[in-house]
């Protein structure tokens, strides 16, 4: 059963549009295109997709570790996630029916704090004290 209405294709749209606004972005534009490079975009849109869809649609087919992924780049900071998230809401408002848009943002949210808490934690000096939020 999936999490909230939306089509395959709605999820398809939403990555496509939001991507084209991140290859845009000032600040997350450079970091994504220091990794996928100009003709890699569409296998990166289809994957992205195909994670959302196994999320929410639960169609399985998703393979990937975004944890590891997003560790293993040294440059995705956990601040960078606020304008990520920001983006993808403005994305998701544009796209989608506020119930639909509102369900969406919150799994994103969810998924997002995940990985900033998970970059903090592994990211912090050693003698740090564990973040408990």
């Amino acid at each position: 059963m999936q999490l909230f209405e939306i089509t395959p294709a709605e999820v398809d749209r939403i990555v496509s549009v939001f991507y084209a606004r991140i290859r845009r972005h000032p600040e997350l534009g450079p970091i994504f295109a220091a990794h996928i490079a100009e003709g890699d975009w569409p296998a990166h849109e289809a994957k992205i997709a195909q994670f959302w869809r196994s999320a929410i649609l639960k169609e399985g087919g998703y393979a990937g570790n975004p944890m590891r992924v997003h560790m293993s780049t040294p440059d995705v900071m956990p601040r960078h996630f606020t304008p990520w998230l920001a983006l993808f809401d403005e994305v998701l408002s544009a796209q989608l029916s506020p119930d639909a848009a509102k369900a969406f943002s919150a799994l994103a949210h969810r998924i997002g704090r995940g990985l900033r808490v998970g970059l903090e934690q592994v990211r912090a000096p050693k003698d740090a004290p564990p973040i408990l939020r």
